[in-house]
């Protein structure tokens, strides 16, 4: 019985302090966020990421660069409350498997658990991902000069394409986010462990050591599947209303009109907006898993 509670408080804690982390990630890398999806989408409209910067800014002001701000912060919360409760379950799951404690988890172990977790918060993320991407390129997809709110987008896409519509880009999704979330939490765990010199940093890692692995974490997410990421907001940002076009398609497509280099447009933003975002993601996750421990003890 004890042992299912603590399971339970586990479970609750890392739920929150994944939401947390979320939240943070979100409001430290949106504008980049914007704009590597318009440049994953709408490649012809921009020469480069400074060009795109200042289209989006003189078009719309500083506002533009928080287009899909909203659905963002749910896509997160989605996503991270659930990715980092299934990771700390995985990692119990780990552990039985290797006979080891959480605490002596090495970071093949952590990525292991990580990758596995990754398939339970995709499916949670996809919708607020599909209506952030939609809404980001709102103005490249239809002129639109008034503002598009994200429940006026969702019913939109629930009369035209039904629920399921939804979950445009979910293969593409899931083929991203497995083997990216190994190397996510792999390049986390792994310079963590790396960087700690103690048992008491162990226990308490100082904050700039949380940063700068989590920005690493960040950084080697996005670097391992990065042409998948371009694949899959295509997918969620074409296919609207009837209009369907198979993932096969548009990758055929690509190669035959843009050539390889369409599968990288908007890497540069994605790796400048990874370190800071995931940095901050952790460290939130971290200090308040800490926080949260500490005041239900």
């Amino acid at each position: 019985m004890k042992i299912e509670k603590a399971l339970s408080k586990q479970a609750m804690i890392d739920f929150t302090a994944g939401s947390f982390g979320g939240i943070a990630c979100v409001y430290t890398g949106q504008p980049l966020d914007t704009v590597k999806v318009k440049m994953q989408t709408h490649s012809a409209t921009y020469k480069n990421t400074f060009n795109c910067i200042l289209q989006t800014f003189r078009k719309s002001g500083i506002r533009g660069f928080y287009a899909g701000a909203t659905p963002a912060v749910f896509a997160n919360i989605a996503e991270n409350s659930i990715l980092f409760l299934s990771y700390g379950q995985c990692q119990n799951v780990v552990c039985y498997l290797v006979g080891r404690k959480r605490e002596d988890l090495n970071a093949f172990h952590g990525a292991c658990a990580g990758s596995l977790a990754s398939v339970f918060s995709t499916f949670a993320l996809c919708p607020p991902e599909l209506i952030k991407c939609r809404l980001q390129t709102a103005r490249e997809e239809h002129g639109a000069s008034k503002h598009i709110t994200p429940v006026a987008l969702i019913k939109q896409t629930v009369r035209q394409e039904g629920v399921l519509g939804l979950y445009r880009g979910l293969t593409a999704l899931l083929i991203q986010t497995i083997p990216a979330s190994f190397f996510f939490f792999g390049g986390y765990e792994g310079t963590k462990l790396l960087l700690i010199r103690s048992e008491e940093e162990k226990l308490n890692p100082p904050a700039w050591k949380l940063m700068l692995s989590g920005g690493v974490g960040g950084v080697s997410f996005w670097i391992s599947v990065y042409p998948t990421d371009v694949i899959k907001s295509r997918v969620q940002v074409y296919n609207q209303g009837k209009s369907q076009i198979p993932m096969y398609t548009m990758i055929k497509y690509m190669l035959k009109t843009e050539g390889i280099s369409s599968f990288y447009r908007g890497l540069g933003p994605t790796l400048v907006r990874a370190f800071p975002a995931n940095a901050a993601l952790f460290f939130t996750y971290e200090w308040s898993r800490k926080v949260l421990w500490d005041v239900s003890s």
